[in-house]
């Protein structure tokens, strides 16, 4: 890549089964915002980060991605989220807050796609 070139974001695109619905889980659960809503394609982002959403073309394409796509979003400040995060429990597969011997300290759920989302900071020193 010529030095000239820059990367200013990396944005995952997920295909997924429901848009209202995944939308709905990354405004209420992890505090994103819709920036861009359609039924095949939408945009959230927080902080400067975005995640793309792709409505899946049919249930064989999602029955290949569930359980087989992951995203990981690196945070300041894990323990205030933590706490909202946890009230979903009922609701969500969660794994509780806990630290990775790779220094991270996370957390992990699932979005409605079975996509698995990794929340981490790195461990306090």
């Amino acid at each position: 890549m010529p030095d000239a070139t820059a990367a200013k974001r990396i944005s995952p695109i997920l295909a997924v089964a429901d848009m209202e619905e995944t939308v709905a889980f990354y405004r209420e659960v992890l505090g994103f915002t819709p920036i861009m809503k359609s039924p095949a394609y939408s945009i959230v982002e927080r902080d400067g980060q975005t995640i793309h959403f792709q409505k899946a073309a049919s249930e064989e394409v999602m029955n290949c991605v569930r359980g087989h796509t992951e995203i990981y979003i690196e945070v300041s400040g894990i323990h205030p989220l933590w706490e909202h995060v946890k009230s979903f429990k009922n609701r969500y597969t969660i794994k509780d807050l806990f630290d990775r011997d790779y220094g991270m300290t996370e957390f992990h759920i699932s979005d409605p796609n079975d996509c698995l989302v990794f929340v981490g900071e790195p461990i306090a020193k």
